[in-house]
């Protein structure tokens, strides 16, 4: 049974863009080793992509986040850096809010020996995720890469990490 990387927006807005923080930058060339790696073992991969549109104000998480990210079209919409250039032969996933029901489905549908999550941001969207593959494949090793994830918020990116691992989430390399 093939293993799962699910590389979760990793785009432009939240590297260096609207919602961008320093050490997300940080994170890319991990990020990459963890996809090639995850090719030369032909295991699979996918992307998510936080997808909004020009209505995003008016939308409830627009309401609570008031900043304008990931316009589909835009270019912080797309994925960052290299990233971009190794997802071209991988499955992606538009989601609009912070879990991927098309993760989720897709998880239902084919069976993993592990999934592994990377990506941004760890107290938002990777927690989400997790708890859908957790959900999706209750008997699956769920893994999440504490040196290929961060917060704009240290202690939240802390808290999350350790709600993940109250659920029984493996949480790996906590120091680098």
């Amino acid at each position: 049974m093939k293993k799962l990387l699910v590389v979760v927006d990793f785009q432009n807005d939240f590297v260096d863009g609207a919602l961008g923080f320093e050490n997300a930058k940080l994170l890319e060339s991990r990020i990459v080793d963890k996809i090639k790696e995850y090719e030369k073992n032909n295991d699979e991969i996918i992307f998510t992509l936080d997808t909004h549109y020009d209505n995003y104000l008016e939308t409830i998480e627009g309401q609570n986040l008031p900043i304008k990210h990931c316009i589909k079209g835009s270019c912080g919409h797309e994925l960052y850096g290299e990233v971009k250039e190794l997802a071209k032969n991988h499955l992606v996933f538009e989601k609009e809010t912070f879990g991927s029901d098309k993760l989720y489905e897709h998880l239902k549908a084919n069976k993993y020996s592990q999934i592994e999550l990377v990506g941004l941001v760890s107290n938002i969207c990777v927690i989400s995720n997790a708890v859908l593959a957790k959900v999706a494949q209750k008997e699956t090793s769920i893994v999440v890469d504490a040196s290929c994830t961060d917060s704009n918020d240290p202690s939240l990116n802390d808290m999350a990490l350790k709600v993940m691992e109250s659920f029984h989430v493996k949480v790996i390399n906590k120091n680098g």
